[in-house]
């Protein structure tokens, strides 16, 4: 792994560690507070945190000054097929009585590789350190 490619992990992770503690803040309150059904809260969160975690990793992971909308636009295209699969998924393990939150720790960690190897080799593949500093 090239030493640009290991800082990107190490601050992706950072970030995406970040919008976990939103996603799990916000799953529980969901769940605790307002006794939302476990789909509901999980797809509430994980919106949260995607907004949180492109944000941050277009600016300064992939330091990308690739048009923003397309860049969102392939996060989206990734959310499309992730969301509704790990909804469902999630939904059914917790009906056949895993932990809710085991399943959203197993669906988090899928989540944050699945989404660093989609924004590396697709999202700012042409587009890393492209931004100009302030």
């Amino acid at each position: 792994m090239e030493k640009n490619t290991l800082v990107q992990a190490v601050k992706f992770t950072l970030f995406s560690a970040s919008a976990g503690i939103i996603q799990i803040g916000s799953c529980a309150l969901f769940l605790e507070l307002f006794k939302w059904e476990y789909w509901v809260s999980y797809l509430l969160s994980l919106i949260l945190s995607i907004i949180w975690n492109f944000t941050f990793n277009r600016r300064y992971t992939f330091k990308s000054a690739a048009n923003v909308p397309v860049a969102m636009a392939k996060v989206f295209g990734f959310y499309l097929v992730f969301t509704p699969l790990s909804t469902w998924l999630g939904d059914m393990a917790e009906t056949a009585g895993v932990n809710e939150y085991i399943v959203l720790a197993v669906t988090m960690i899928a989540n944050f590789v699945l989404e660093f190897l989609f924004c590396k080799l697709f999202v700012y593949r042409n587009s890393e350190n492209t931004l100009k500093k302030d």
